[in-house]
């Protein structure tokens, strides 16, 4: 290419870190020059209003919106972001259809003495902002309590550290991404605290009609992670999940198969559905549609009882 290629990004330390590794990615598979990829951030609504939950303020899209903007008026060429910010509908005119290799999905949980989330007292207070986290944790122990915490990850950390919650509930791959990995009390598997959909997964949005970035694009999409963040999200497309919707989606390959485990709580925590299949790996955007609509079966039979 002979024109500068400029990839759009929040602002945040990790999210810089997430597209100098799409930048290093994209020089790596194609015939381009480092120099003619420039990263430009993006100041996003989702970094502006810390205080409230994204679903006060319009959900998952505001971390989104400002930097599409940019995609849809040829200012950037390329979008990066974390595939579980995304709301779960495409937008118009652009597409996400590549993913960088997964991240470690896991979630952590740091408390300022080491404490894991068995020892904490009645009454602690866990800092989240994700209602799937706070009936995950409930559903372990509902003795303890969840206050809702926002901002990026050093600021979550001060905040835990200022005395404002005995503990706080962050994704692995952005502590791992930001080196911190000293600060983690506890790891929890995947199976104990099932991941948001896309958790730990980088993608790459562009134009659905610029072929030139479409093909060096395709060059970076990792198979197996495109294969497990498209059943996970076709899970949320049927839930129309967003930051309100509880649900927790983790697709695993092995060999020719793929698992899809899901959780889907109700509005108010109090009851829990749970599904898991497997299928062909080539069937694996339709396993999230047939696990999503499971899914949406059992909870709204149940809420006709």
């Amino acid at each position: 290419m002979n024109k500068k290629i400029i990839i759009g990004t929040r602002g945040s330390k990790l999210a810089l870190n997430y597209a100098k590794v799409a930048k290093y990615k994209i020089v790596q598979n194609n015939d381009l020059d480092t120099e003619n990829i420039v990263i430009k951030e993006i100041n996003t609504q989702g970094d502006q209003f810390q205080d409230k939950r994204l679903s006060d303020i319009g959900g998952k899209g505001l971390f989104s919106s400002n930097i599409e903007k940019e995609l849809q008026n040829k200012k950037i060429d390329i979008a990066v972001h974390a595939l579980k910010d995304l709301p779960a509908r495409e937008t118009d005119g652009l597409i996400i259809d590549t993913f960088l290799q997964r991240n470690d999905p896991r979630e952590i949980l740091i408390t300022t003495d080491k404490k894991k989330l068995k020892e904490l007292k009645s009454n602690a207070i866990i800092g989240t902002s994700s209602f799937r986290r706070e009936f995950q944790i409930k559903n372990i122990r509902s003795d303890l309590d969840c206050k809702l915490i926002r901002g990026n990850v050093d600021t979550r950390i001060k905040k835990l550290k200022d005395g404002l919650y005995d503990a706080i509930i962050l994704s692995y791959a952005g502590i791992q991404s930001l080196e911190m990995n000293n600060e983690v009390s506890e790891i929890f598997s995947v199976e104990k605290f099932i991941p948001s959909a896309g958790q730990g997964v980088i993608c790459l949005q562009c134009r659905e009609n610029d072929d030139e970035i479409l093909s060096i694009l395709e060059k970076v999409n990792h198979k197996e992670t495109y294969q497990r963040a498209n059943a996970e999200r076709n899970v949320l497309k049927i839930l129309e999940g967003d930051c309100e919707t509880a649900v927790g989606a983790h697709a695993k390959i092995y060999g020719n198969e793929i698992s899809l485990e899901t959780e889907l709580f109700s509005l108010d925590g109090s009851q829990r559905f749970y599904e898991k299949k497997v299928a062909p790996i080539e069937n694996a955007k339709e396993l999230g549609t047939e696990v999503g609509k499971i899914l949406k079966f059992k909870s709204n039979n149940s809420y006709k009882r």
